[in-house]
């Protein structure tokens, strides 16, 4: 999925977009050179092992990697998928929402 993330951070870089990641890695200093290697120019947080507040995919009920979940511009979950959907659909959803997006942001006339 990375060369499709990182095309689609490219596309969207002057659009409100933003992508943001959560990797199951438990060594963070042994993920350092893969990012590095792939590429991951976009946040990407650490799914800590579940404690008193839980972990991230707890929280957001997260039942396997990858779970690819598409929010608009207002915070509202608009999409959520287990596994990929493939790129064309997640790309149709995506510049769905970013050209809701930019429509709001326009003043009104």
């Amino acid at each position: 999925m990375y060369p499709h993330e990182r095309s689609l951070v490219k596309k969207m870089s002057d659009k409100p977009f933003a992508l943001v990641g959560v990797n199951s890695d438990r060594d963070m200093e042994a993920l350092k050179p893969v990012l590095k290697e792939e590429n991951i120019t976009w946040r990407s947080f650490q799914n800590q092992p579940k404690d008193a507040k839980g972990s991230i995919s707890d929280d957001w009920a997260v039942q396997g990697w990858p779970t690819l979940f598409v929010i608009d511009h207002k915070g509202v979950i608009r999409h959520k998928w287990l596994g990929s959907p493939g790129n064309e659909a997640m790309d149709k959803a995506i510049e769905h929402l970013v050209e809701a997006a930019e429509k709001d942001a326009k003043p009104a006339k």
